[in-house]
């Protein structure tokens, strides 16, 4: 039953390559990285590791069988002859979601009717039931259809992996996990430098970096939906949660967050509990404007605002011109990484980046500007 899984892991456009490396770090093989999702190998025991682990997936989805659709009867057969009765019990629950693009096959309304009627029939076969009671656990269907190609999938996930479990609720435009996280990473931080970000909001860089310092798997407080899969034996959940707690370290880290909102400040302080890395971060309330820390090295992750809803435009421009002027004090060997969808930043900002990487939040294209 354990041979040969394929899993699909969604991402945010840019962190593919990120994810990849996550992939095979975690030992999976055949990664191949795609256009927002990467695919790899494994066995059902690299379901619960690859949930806990992941730091810059969005998802984990299982792949049942990837085939060319161009009309109704081929994705009603051939969804049919995948084997569903191998995950989704008699009882299992299982609606169908998904999307088409730049296929013959256009309508999802219609596609997901006739993923269901064939998952349904192939069930009902394997059962010897005319109608399936549907009572039990969610096996949530996915299909992909992308020039006449379908892909079916079972979502393992439930509730996307950016969804931590630390985040009490938001401040106002909250900064996804899954692209804090890929901040951090993309800065190398290791844990070693003091790592501040002035524009904290709700503290997901802080407390995404201070988990990145401590090596602790991001899953490890909340439930998947795979949790109450029969085909999942409940020991590869306890196994995953073992080996990634033997992988976590101990340290000292200087981790700071500072934001003028003294309720934002507040609130990433109880986010940091939640967290379980409260003794490893601290908050004040401080003014990016001003903003100055010690010592000759460290790194700034942040993302300040872009004044495309929460600010107006010009006064995110001062606050980028005023911010500016306070980084021009900092030593030679700090660095910093600033995420903006703001077009004119560097020409506020007072200097070219040294680098520029293309990252989405959510849909809003930005930049991640890097002082080295």
């Amino acid at each position: 039953m354990d041979k040969g899984l394929t899993f699909a892991v969604p991402t945010l456009f840019g962190l593919e390559g990120l994810c990849a490396d996550e992939l095979r770090r975690l030992d999976l093989p055949e990664v191949r990285a795609e256009n927002g999702r990467v695919l790899c190998g494994g066995t059902m025991a690299d379901l619960p590791r690859l949930n806990l682990n992941l730091r810059t997936g969005e998802r984990v989805l299982l792949v049942l069988g990837t085939f060319h659709a161009e009309d109704f009867d081929a994705l009603y057969e051939k969804t049919r002859a995948l084997p569903w009765e191998r995950f989704i019990p008699r009882e299992g629950q299982f609606p169908v979601k998904g999307h088409s693009l730049n296929s013959t096959l256009h309508s999802v309304p219609a596609c997901q009717s006739i993923v269901k009627k064939a998952v349904a029939a192939r069930l009902g076969e394997k059962y010897g039931l005319s109608t399936l009671p549907e009572t039990g656990a969610l096996y949530q269907i996915q299909f992909s259809i992308m020039k006449d190609t379908a892909t079916l999938m079972l979502d393992t996930s439930g509730a996307g992996l950016h969804k931590r479990g630390y985040r009490a609720q938001g401040v106002a435009a909250p900064l996804r996990e899954t692209l804090a996280a890929a901040m951090v990473m993309l800065s190398r931080y290791k844990g070693r430098d003091p790592l501040c970000d002035p524009f904290c909001g709700s503290g997901t860089i802080p407390i995404e970096a201070a988990l990145i310092a401590k090596n602790r798997a991001p899953g490890l407080n909340r439930t998947f939906s795979a949790q109450k899969w029969t085909c999942v034996d409940k020991k590869l959940w306890l196994e995953a949660a073992d080996e990634a707690m033997d992988k976590e370290f101990d340290g000292d880290y200087e981790i700071w967050g500072g934001d003028l909102d003294p309720q934002a400040v507040e609130l990433a302080r109880h986010n940091a509990q939640l967290a379980e890395v409260d003794d490893l971060v601290r908050f004040d309330e401080d003014d990016a404007r001003t903003f100055h820390w010690g010592g000759i090295r460290g790194r700034v992750v942040t993302n300040p605002p872009y004044g495309e809803r929460i600010m107006e435009r010009r006064e995110a421009e001062e606050l980028y011109r005023a911010f500016g002027k306070a980084w021009a004090k900092f030593p030679e060997g700090w660095k910093l990484y600033l995420l903006s969808s703001h077009t004119e930043f560097e020409r506020t900002f007072g200097k070219q980046a040294d680098k520029k990487r293309k990252l989405y939040n959510g849909m809003l294209k930005c930049d991640l500007f890097m002082y080295l």
